[in-house]
């Protein structure tokens, strides 16, 4: 229980930073927000007009930390104003549209890049120095060093514009309607598979390598050696003694890559002007979208939180000794 306590208080107190660095970073940027976002309608609106807009957007002169509270008010309300460039719609509306793309996509890829990488790390740690274990680590580890946009722009000009196997662009085709039809769903995964691949071969190999890393750190310790002596089955000291030992750090990772689905892949998602988080969190910054830019980063920073708590828990679960030591994960 004081594990628990320690790690959800450590958890509030971040989750305040994050509010509160959200709230002053925009402030402290040079120049103002308000003046660069009205600059285009000085000549077309009256002085009232112009004040009346602002007040609309949320800028006012009080005290900052007047603002301040009615900005946390805002967050616990879900008033997290108007969006610049889709007015009127307001901001958290483009991120709930934004969000299910972003988590279907990244989240369903990391999923399979964690259970497939960790899996393929277990076997070639437990068959080392075979086929696998030779060719695997080296040819997933070139995807992995070549840049996500990269690696989308060559997909894109030989499967998409050379061959025509799969669409441009976008996250459905624009002759279908968004609804749960057949052709609708077949649409959207087929517009998923080549960013999908994209992230997919980006983060394989950190998931193979690390895994089989631990296994063979694992499977030289004199508890794994003393069960192969007392003659226990392969397929058990391979998952229960060595795999599951050697999962723990992996799992570190997962909350990671757990908490990172929310920002998506930026550059992947713009390569393929696909519509999640990180073509809309692009969109913004470009065109000065403060609210939504504030939203997108405290949806991205408040997952990685959530996500490292679940895990820390968990793991205090997986390894007793970090909830007898009261260590962190």
């Amino acid at each position: 229980m004081k594990y628990v306590l320690s790690r959800l208080s450590f958890f509030i107190v971040s989750v305040w930073a994050a509010v509160t660095i959200n709230f002053v970073l925009p402030r402290m940027m040079p120049g103002n927000p308000a003046d660069a976002m009205f600059a285009k309608f000085q000549n077309n609106l009256t002085p009232q007009a112009m004040t009346a807009l602002k007040l609309e957007f949320g800028f006012s002169n009080q005290p900052l930390i007047v603002q301040y509270f009615d900005y946390l008010k805002g967050l616990i309300t879900l008033h997290w104003g108007l969006s610049f460039t889709y007015y009127p719609t307001p901001t958290k509306t483009v991120i709930a549209h934004s969000l299910p793309w972003t988590i279907g996509l990244v989240g369903i890829t990391t999923l399979i890049s964690v259970f497939l990488g960790t899996g393929l790390g277990i076997l070639i740690a437990w068959r080392r120095g075979g086929a696998l274990d030779n060719t695997l680590p080296i040819v997933s580890l070139f995807f992995q060093a070549a840049p996500y946009m990269w690696t989308g722009l060559l997909l894109l000009y030989f499967l998409s514009f050379k061959l025509g196997w799969f669409p441009l662009a976008h996250g459905y085709a624009l002759s279908v309607q968004p609804s749960w039809s057949i052709s609708f769903i077949l649409s959207v995964l087929k517009h998923a598979i080549l960013p999908g691949i994209t992230i997919f071969l980006g983060s394989f190999s950190g998931w193979l390598i690390g895994m089989r890393n631990n296994m063979i750190l694992t499977l030289g310790e004199d508890y794994v050696v003393f069960a192969e002596a007392k003659g226990v089955r392969p397929s058990r000291l391979m998952l229960m003694y060595a795999a599951r030992n050697a999962i723990l750090p992996q799992i570190t990772s997962f909350a990671i890559a757990i908490g990172n689905v929310v920002s998506g892949s930026i550059l992947t998602e713009v390569v393929f002007s696909y519509p999640g988080i990180g073509a809309q969190l692009q969109a913004a910054v470009l065109q000065q979208d403060y609210p939504l830019i504030q939203a997108a980063f405290l949806m991205i920073a408040l997952s990685v939180l959530l996500a490292n708590l679940l895990v820390d828990l968990l793991y205090s679960r997986l390894d007793p000794r970090v909830r007898a030591g009261g260590a962190t994960v």
